[in-house]
């Protein structure tokens, strides 16, 4: 298993200091897309509100647009 953190990024990144265990990259990144949509609903208005998944060595491995281009 490995921690992956799940920063909001709109600018000034929102850092995610728990984090939350997966056991491969792909699993963290389907989980982004649940959060994304959690978060399309809360945040309507922030149209360049990204969830970006950090593995636990710090490298970007994923940016999840919350209001990807084209979507309704």
């Amino acid at each position: 298993m490995q921690t992956f953190y799940f920063d909001r990024k709109d600018g000034v990144p929102i850092r995610d200091r728990i984090g939350k265990q997966f056991s491969s990259d792909a699993e963290a990144i389907e989980y982004s897309k649940i959060l994304a949509a959690h978060f399309r609903k809360e945040a309507p208005t922030e149209p360049d509100l990204a969830i970006v998944v950090v593995s636990e060595s710090g490298r970007e491995i994923h940016r999840e647009p919350v209001h990807p281009a084209g979507a309704s």
